[in-house]
């Protein structure tokens, strides 16, 4: 009697299996939710991080990940990832991408149009340049699913408002808001008497900034936010088109990242000064995004008034004012947390499951 092959039984295929790129705080949140009860339709099949990587066997646990990365000496090749995401047979097949690596960011439209679903918190290729967005929007109309909530307000429901609202012929008119949780929780809190550089170690060793934290005070994440946002509004607006204010003096932007930290210091009189100048007009500091009906872009440190909604804020607190066509004499705001790797993790998951 001739040997028969047996299929493996259908009970063994996963109908969503995933790859996880970058297991930093918010990749190391998304572990923990992937071993959850709310993560059980999953399936992790493999997860790296900028230098090693990791498959998993057949039964393996997303809790062991970290352990085996940080005792594995496989180095890095997405390759063989892609090649155990495949081997699945999974009917969806996702990659999250939690790095903020801009090299991984620009395979993401590749990714889609080979049929993979990519669900990000990676903002470098949606609100880097125009061509990328571009590439990203061709490359999502072949079916595969982009999912980017974690881009945007860690989570907050601001781009799935937006879209909704275009659907039914909205336009968005204007756009302010808070838009990083980091530098709202830096002006929330300084008053000019405890020094800026103080507060900044503070929100660093509480994980609210980047371990670089010029990535925050550089105003650069902030304006990509605001690209993603207007762009998915329809503002077909290039990176060179927002204004962004640095709040890192001059001298401290090329340096490396532990002398800009021994450096802190020098944060301190330039924010006392301008703290001082708004308190003299009755005024505070915030630092807000803004997007006009004309399509012009800026962030940036501004006085506001005490009433001032942005004033208002607390924690992380992240705020979004959308003023539309229908939405017209009062803007639609969208207010919650915006830092903290736990919503961001969820986001990413909750994206993970809306596929």
């Amino acid at each position: 009697m001739s040997a028969v092959a047996i299929a493996p039984q259908a009970s063994l295929v996963p109908r969503t299996a995933v790859i996880l790129l970058g297991t930093g705080v918010v990749g190391r949140a998304l572990l923990t939710l992937l071993g959850t009860p709310a993560a059980r339709s999953l399936r992790l099949v493999a997860a790296a991080n900028s230098t090693r990587q990791h498959v998993l066997a057949d039964g393996g646990s997303p809790a062991d990940v970290a352990e085996h990365l940080a005792h594995g000496r496989e180095g890095r090749d997405n390759a063989p990832l892609f090649a155990a995401l495949d081997a699945t047979g999974a009917q969806r097949k996702v990659v999250i991408d939690a790095t903020a690596c801009t090299k991984e960011a620009g395979r993401h439209a590749e990714w889609l149009s080979a049929g993979y679903h990519v669900v990000t918190a990676n903002k470098a290729l949606a609100g880097g340049h125009l061509s990328g967005w571009r590439a990203l929007q061709s490359a999502s109309s072949a079916g595969a699913v982009y999912g980017d909530a974690a881009t945007v307000g860690a989570g907050l429901p601001v781009l799935s408002t937006l879209r909704r609202l275009r659907h039914c012929g909205d336009s968005l008119l204007t756009l302010e808001g808070v838009f990083s949780g980091s530098l709202s929780w830096l002006f929330n809190h300084y008053d000019g008497k405890r020094p800026f550089s103080e507060l900044l170690r503070e929100a660093r060793r509480l994980g609210f900034t980047e371990p670089d934290p010029r990535s925050d005070l550089s105003g650069e994440d902030v304006a990509r936010k605001l690209l993603i946002i207007a762009r998915n509004a329809g503002f077909a607006l290039g990176s060179d088109e927002v204004e962004v204010e640095s709040v890192v003096p001059d001298a401290l932007r090329d340096v490396d990242t532990k002398t800009f930290l021994d450096r802190l210091g020098e944060l301190d009189e330039p924010l006392r000064a301008r703290h001082a100048a708004a308190a003299a007009n009755g005024k505070v500091l915030r630092y807000l995004a803004r997007l006009n009906q004309r399509g012009r872009a800026r962030v940036g440190l501004v006085e506001v008034n005490p009433e001032h909604p942005a004033a208002r804020l607390s924690g992380t607190d992240n705020q979004f004012a959308l003023t539309t066509t229908r939405y017209h004499s009062t803007p639609l705001v969208i207010q919650g947390p915006g830092a903290g790797p736990e919503i961001t993790a969820q986001a990413l998951l909750g994206d993970v499951l809306a596929i």
